[in-house]
């Protein structure tokens, strides 16, 4: 990948070396690859969702098992890590992608867009809006993307300063940990109630429904699974006639004994200690392993979608640059307002596959599984149209990322250089062309009926140009 080093303080929009006969035949293109998958999705795709489900809810049983002794630390190390990767699967590669309808096509009355809700504070309706639909139709267009910085945050150095960004590089360390209540907090869209768009009947919808789920996550897992560990523990200690080892102290007790009101040596605190102290620290251990899940869910999710969205390579848009936008431009704008991340299978299972984030965001209804599969004919039309395409180590898209944030805090900054067309390597190239590319090039768009990025399942409604305004 090449860089423009020029000294332009203004980006040369992408599509600026391009004729609208060009155009058309790129969004030709882009349409035949999506075409061509749906035409070919079938039970190998279907295994492979359910497999994943099938195993992100072994690996929380494991965990939900491993906490009963979670005083131990080897189990609550154990336990902790088997839940915090189930969350993350839930969120990213299960939650994100059914919601998105990328498995509607198989019509299955329960890994379904309109019916599936997931493990996080986000109410499904609030977010399928304001991510699916709002920041998939408008994406990087500043002003119309919500989700560019989030509306807490300067990422753009043409985004207007206020004092309130000086604090974003702490806020954001607060963000990276709380993840899912920002997002909540997000799809709220008080911008839109603002200016009359939204009634405060709907925000008050919005508001119970992220209510209900914060109750239901608290009572899960800050009381409910933390009691039932603590009543394992206390059954097989009563089993063992005692010999589990234990805390020799409460700290329940230890708090009694301090107050006044009770005395050093109080019954009540005695036989906290004698009978209680190992229910106790059952109960707090599982409580903090639960703590811990979700934060490193938080933590990891974060970290996946700004590297997706916010690194230097991708490139924004005034709403004047998009006026009269073809379908050929919408594809383009998707293309370069995103990057991607580069690993191995398991990393991008444990990304939802947002490591794609530049496949995910031209076929947000494509299943994820196949986003590798498109990657190379992606990465053949960049380089035959000139156009970018934006990859990088996980680092190196994470480390531009934070010094974005930090640097536009303050008032001022630049733009950062931009990819220029890409340019893949020679080991690649006799690779991809030897298999792939010459069918790539002569595909034609299919006549699937759900084909498109505008595939209506109710999980995806983003709008882009219809077919044949190129």
């Amino acid at each position: 990948m090449t860089i423009d080093h020029s000294t332009r303080t203004e980006p040369v929009n992408p599509l600026a070396h391009l004729s609208e006969e060009t155009i058309a035949q790129l969004a030709k293109e882009f349409d035949a690859i999506h075409d061509e998958v749906y035409a070919s999705l079938g039970a190998k795709d279907r295994k492979y969702i359910t497999s994943v489900i099938a195993a992100q809810r072994q690996l929380l049983v494991a965990g939900r098992v491993l906490l009963l002794g979670s005083t131990s630390k080897p189990a609550w190390l154990a336990g902790t890590a088997c839940l915090g990767v189930a969350k993350i699967l839930e969120n990213m590669e299960i939650g994100h992608n059914v919601m998105h309808g990328q498995w509607d096509w198989m019509n299955d009355p329960e890994i379904h867009s309109s019916v599936w809700d997931w493990d996080t504070a986000s109410t499904a309706q609030s977010w399928k809006h304001s991510h699916n639909y709002v920041h998939h139709t408008y994406t990087n267009i500043r002003g119309k993307d919500k989700d560019l910085g989030y509306e807490i945050m300067r990422i753009d150095p043409r985004q207007k300063w206020h004092p309130v960004y000086l604090a974003q590089p702490f806020y954001n360390v607060l963000l990276m940990a709380f993840f899912e209540w920002g997002v909540a907090l997000h799809d709220l869209d008080l911008d839109a109630l603002r200016h009359g768009d939204k009634s405060p009947k709907e925000l008050l919808a919005d508001l119970e429904g992220i209510a209900g789920k914060a109750r239901r996550q608290f009572v899960k897992d800050y009381i409910g699974w933390p009691v039932i560990s603590a009543g394992a523990f206390g059954l097989a200690q009563l089993m063992s006639g005692g010999h589990l080892r234990e805390s020799n102290k409460s700290r329940v007790a230890a708090r009694l004994r301090k107050s006044t009101r009770f005395g050093k040596n109080n019954a009540v605190s005695n036989v906290l200690d004698a009978r209680f102290s190992g229910i106790e620290s059952t109960f707090l251990a599982t409580f903090a392993a639960n703590f811990f899940a979700n934060i490193i869910r938080n933590v990891w999710s974060h970290g996946i979608i700004f590297c997706g969205h916010f690194p230097d390579q991708a490139y924004t848009f005034s709403e004047e640059e998009v006026e009269n936008e073809t379908r050929g431009g919408w594809y383009v704008r998707q293309l370069v307002g995103a990057a991607n991340i580069d690993g191995g299978p398991l990393f991008h299972l444990m990304s939802g596959n947002l490591s794609y984030q530049v496949e995910h965001h031209l076929y947000p209804d494509m299943p994820s599984t196949r986003y590798s599969e498109v990657s190379p004919k992606i990465k053949d039309i960049c380089e035959r149209y000139q156009l970018p395409y934006n990859s990088g180590p996980l680092m190196q898209q994470w480390g531009m990322v934070h010094r974005t944030i930090a640097r536009l805090a303050f008032p001022g900054g630049k733009l950062r250089p931009k990819p220029g067309p890409y340019r893949p390597d020679e080991g690649w190239r006799r690779k991809f062309h030897e298999s792939e590319a010459a069918n790539s090039r002569s595909r034609v768009p299919a006549s699937h009926p759900d084909a498109g990025p505008e595939h209506r399942s109710g999980g995806v409604d983003v709008e882009p140009p219809p077919r044949g305004d190129d």
